[in-house]
């Protein structure tokens, strides 16, 4: 069966991300959550990443580490589940943005931190993180516009871009941010996903917590 190592729900967006590409495909697997900034934290994950971070996906000997790449591999291994948009065109920029948020916002993800048990938490963005969210608004804004007559996702069906911008979309809702018009109206979509409010659920009964995180705001 396939193994996901995660870290603690309620903080880990990039652990979030490829359980949610795990839940879209329907492919059972066992999920193990490694509490961060704790004593054992960092020799536990040395044991299964070879980068030394998680999440790890492992498959009957196979170790696929970092959130995008594990998204690539289950769609390859899931192909039935069109975890990508079926024209090549929507696939290349599903792709792009995906990648985007890979690489990018650094500030608003150093800023507004993952936190699922806080919400209208005040913060003080910078420069830098007010871009960063603009850019993010403009992405929404953009592609629901191309494609609201195909479903209520980014691109229409739910894709792995979605679980990319999951996190964000928490984000949102913990440090108050309204995006207004079809951009707020597809947050609004990703935080009612069943399967985010599975996760949520668990994230909510941890016990577990990252005292620099909590003390934002």
């Amino acid at each position: 069966m396939l193994r996901l190592i995660l870290a603690n729900k309620n903080y880990s967006s990039w652990s979030l991300r490829p359980w949610l590409v795990l839940r879209a495909a329907k492919l059972a697997f066992e999920e193990v959550v490694i509490p961060l900034d704790e004593p054992g934290t960092e020799a536990a994950i040395a044991k299964v990443s070879p980068s030394r971070r998680v999440p790890v996906l492992e498959d009957d000997g196979l170790r696929v580490w970092d959130s995008l790449a594990i998204a690539e591999y289950v769609a390859e291994k899931a192909p039935e589940a069109h975890l990508w948009p079926k024209d090549r065109e929507g696939r290349a920029i599903a792709r792009a943005v995906s990648a985007e948020m890979h690489a990018g916002f650094t500030a608003m993800r150093t800023e507004m931190p993952m936190n699922l048990k806080r919400s209208n938490v005040p913060v003080r963005p910078s420069a830098a993180c007010q871009a960063d969210v603009r850019r993010v608004a403009e992405i929404f804004g953009t592609m629901r516009g191309a494609h609201r007559d195909e479903g209520p996702y980014l691109f229409g069906a739910w894709s792995i871009a979605d679980a990319m911008f999951t996190p964000v979309a928490t984000r949102f809702r913990t440090y108050g941010v309204i995006l207004g018009g079809a951009a707020q109206d597809y947050v609004e979509t990703l935080l009612s996903n069943p399967d985010f409010a599975e996760w949520e659920r668990a994230a909510l009964e941890e016990t577990s917590s990252i005292t620099r995180y909590d003390a934002i705001g």
